[in-house]
């Protein structure tokens, strides 16, 4: 399980979260942060990522294409990346059973 954080999140948060989810990744870290929304999408369903982003493009994405890859949808307005490792901590084990879960494309919070 991996996880691959979107351009619109710190890159900090694949450091914080590669030992949870060993081979998390930011896109910055390879090289894909100004890669479009498909190029991302292939690649993480090509490498086995579940995409972390604010983006709602990526829902559009699992709507219209189906799943893998998965997509983490944080709908949390302006906050500190501090404020999404809180998040993202305390769902850990809502993240793995979706990672986990072969019916659901797409995991929302708030």
């Amino acid at each position: 399980m991996k996880l691959l954080f979107d351009q619109n999140l710190s890159p900090r948060l694949a450091d914080f979260f590669t030992g949870k989810f060993v081979g998390s990744k930011h896109l910055q870290e390879l090289n894909l942060e100004a890669a479009s929304d498909s190029l991302v999408w292939e690649f993480a369903k090509k490498e086995g990522f579940t995409i972390v982003t604010k983006d709602n493009d990526f829902n559009d994405l699992v709507t219209f294409l189906g799943f893998p890859p998965k997509v983490i949808w944080i709908r949390k307005g302006n906050c500190s990346t501090n404020d999404i490792i809180m998040l993202l901590n305390s769902k850990l084990e809502m993240i793995e059973a979706f990672i986990s879960d072969t019916s659901n494309g797409i995991l929302t919070f708030y």
